[in-house]
């Protein structure tokens, strides 16, 4: 299995749907693609390759089974180059999954863009932390937290 060629191609693809989730108009078709066709297709390339490396049908270029049980287990599978690439691929998926969320939810309060672009930057980068970012700045415009969280 070429994991330098299969983590290049997530790349370059997740690299191209932030783009167009930054830049492009968010219209019904544009997030339905970047949903179905980024985030999902993400999801459908991590899960075609999750199952089968975990059944040991292909080798993660270490030789060693997966495990996930102990932090040494975990350590030892993303030392691997399949199991760096697929927790790599793991990460894109759920942070455009998240950023696409980010995206449709500012847009809905009236975040204008140029206060989006940088959240959402931390999103794609840093996760959890784009995610905090945003979770504060929606705060701001609630009295309660409960407005922030689950909008009506």
């Amino acid at each position: 299995m070429d994991w330098d060629l299969i983590f290049t191609i997530t790349n370059v693809f997740a690299i191209a749907t932030w783009l167009i989730l930054l830049f492009a108009p968010r219209n019904l078709t544009v997030m339905t693609g970047l949903f179905y066709g980024g985030a999902g297709l993400l999801a459908t390339s991590y899960t075609m390759l999750m199952i089968p490396l975990m059944f040991g049908l292909i080798d993660s270029g270490a030789g060693s089974t997966m495990d996930f049980s102990s932090l040494a287990g975990v350590q030892q599978t993303l030392s691997s180059p399949g199991g760096a690439t697929i927790g790599w691929i793991h990460y894109l998926a759920f942070d455009l999954f998240v950023g696409i969320w980010v995206a449709r939810n500012a847009d809905k309060y009236g975040f204008a863009r140029w206060m989006q672009i940088p959240i959402l930057l931390f999103v794609f980068l840093l996760g959890p932390l784009g995610l905090i970012l945003y979770l504060l700045l929606q705060f701001t415009r609630h009295n309660k937290v409960a407005d922030a969280v689950m909008p009506e």
